[in-house]
């Protein structure tokens, strides 16, 4: 069984005149091919936010999710510590926004669709056995998922063996831890293109087979 995690980093502002979006847009999958690696990938996540952010003095836990823009560089460096000797691969697309055409700027739905299936498509599917369970951090509305779905599903289906279900949900960040540890990555390789700083980048380049920037 396969287990795809997909976030994204930045925003898809385009009035660079009056407000202050960024300069660049990213999309982050993380795939791993087993279900005992990623059951090891999930229970890490929950160790760093028990043993690092929800001390054992405290009652209920305050902080609910890893954030890319709230961790500390020592956190995540503990963080991919827990995860580095787990097999999974990372794959990323960054968007340079301002070289985006004008009419397409307007349809922010479709401009998302569109880069989150050019880092899919570099999955390699064929080699899929069992199902496909892909988990999207939600920020559409009921009929934007069923959109997304749709286009997902016949862009990637002829790659897919008929035998094999491939299943899209759409959950928050604080539902799936995996969604959690997608987020930490996708934030790091943007931070590279957004502010170039590589730091956090750097630690866990290994896991990265891409990372492209598109329009650039």
């Amino acid at each position: 069984m396969w287990f795809l995690y997909l976030d994204e980093s930045g925003d898809l502002g385009f009035d660079f005149v009056n407000k202050k979006p960024s300069k660049y847009f990213t999309i982050t999958v993380l795939a791993i091919s087993d279900i005992i690696r990623n059951r090891m990938m999930l229970k890490a996540v929950d160790k760093v936010l028990k043993r690092k952010l929800n001390p054992r003095k405290q009652r209920k836990r305050i902080v609910l999710e890893l954030k890319g823009t709230k961790t500390t560089i020592e956190i995540k460096k503990y963080f991919y510590n827990q995860l580095k000797d787990i097999k999974f691969g990372i794959y990323s697309i960054t968007l340079n926004k301002k070289k985006l055409f004008s009419q397409l700027a307007s349809n922010k739905d479709r401009v998302y669709n569109y880069v989150a299936r050019l880092v899919l498509e570099k999955i390699p599917f064929e080699q899929a056995v069992g199902r496909i369970n892909l988990v999207i951090d939600k920020s559409k509305s009921r009929q934007e998922i069923k959109e997304f779905n749709r286009y997902i599903i016949s862009q990637l289906e002829g790659r897919i063996e008929p035998s094999v279900p491939l299943d899209i949900e759409h959950k928050t960040s604080n539902e799936h831890l995996g969604l959690q540890a997608v987020g930490l990555f996708s934030w790091g390789l943007f931070r590279k293109y957004e502010k170039k700083d590589s730091r956090w980048l750097d630690i866990f380049k290994e896991k990265v087979l891409l990372d492209i920037l598109f329009l650039g």
